[in-house]
């Protein structure tokens, strides 16, 4: 089961600012612990964090599965199976 990586990173940067890991092996289960304005936000770009749960098991799955750039905000978030 792959993790999940969620990197944020500033404008301009090729360092994260932000990592968070989520071992593959408890994604479900920490998938209820994330607050439900995490979750709006996620699927507010489009992210289905079920889906992701579900790719977690497909030992293909792996790499970046989305990029988000908010130019506003000067911020670009990664999301990827590793």
């Amino acid at each position: 089961m792959a993790d999940l990586k969620i990197r944020v990173f500033k404008s301009g940067s090729d360092e994260p600012e932000t990592t968070v890991t989520i071992p593959g092996g408890i994604l479900k289960v920490a998938s209820a612990l994330i607050p439900k304005q995490a979750t709006e936000a996620l699927k507010d770009e489009g992210i289905d964090l079920d889906e992701i749960i579900k790719l977690s098991n497909n030992p293909e799955a792996h790499g970046t599965l989305v990029e988000v750039e908010q130019h506003g905000k000067n911020e670009r978030i990664i999301v990827s199976l590793e």
